[in-house]
């Protein structure tokens, strides 16, 4: 009975699969939307092959970004403002949809503040 149900989980956990094709989302224009202090804030990004250039409240942002597999990047301001700035970003996609992804990210080695957010691709 016990090799029954094991089987039967196995099936089951088997057949779920979360979708994850993260190469339509390595380039194009990009909005993230957030709250931030009971407040919804609303980003603009344009992600190249080597950049991504953001647009948030007015001010923009330049960073570089280097794919470390199909679904992992590492973003880098180019012009850091402080030192929290000079630390990179790890971003990994969790899962994707037609023109939405899914995500967790935190600084480089910061393992115990990961968060989450989706972000939808406009063009």
């Amino acid at each position: 009975m016990k090799r029954y149900l094991l089987f039967l989980s196995f099936l089951f956990i088997s057949c779920y699969s979360v979708e994850r094709d993260c190469i339509p989302f390595h380039e194009g224009t990009f909005e993230f939307s957030q709250i931030i202090n009971g407040k919804m804030t609303r980003s603009v990004f344009q992600r190249s092959a080597q950049f991504e250039i953001e647009v948030y409240e007015g001010v923009t942002d330049t960073a570089s970004i280097r794919w470390v597999n199909d679904c992992e990047c590492i973003l880098t301001k180019l012009n850091p403002s402080s030192n929290q700035d000079k630390r990179p970003i790890q971003i990994k996609i969790l899962s994707t949809k037609e023109n939405s992804y899914t995500f967790e990210y935190s600084l480089v080695g910061d393992n115990a503040n990961k968060q989450c957010g989706t972000i939808q691709k406009i063009k």
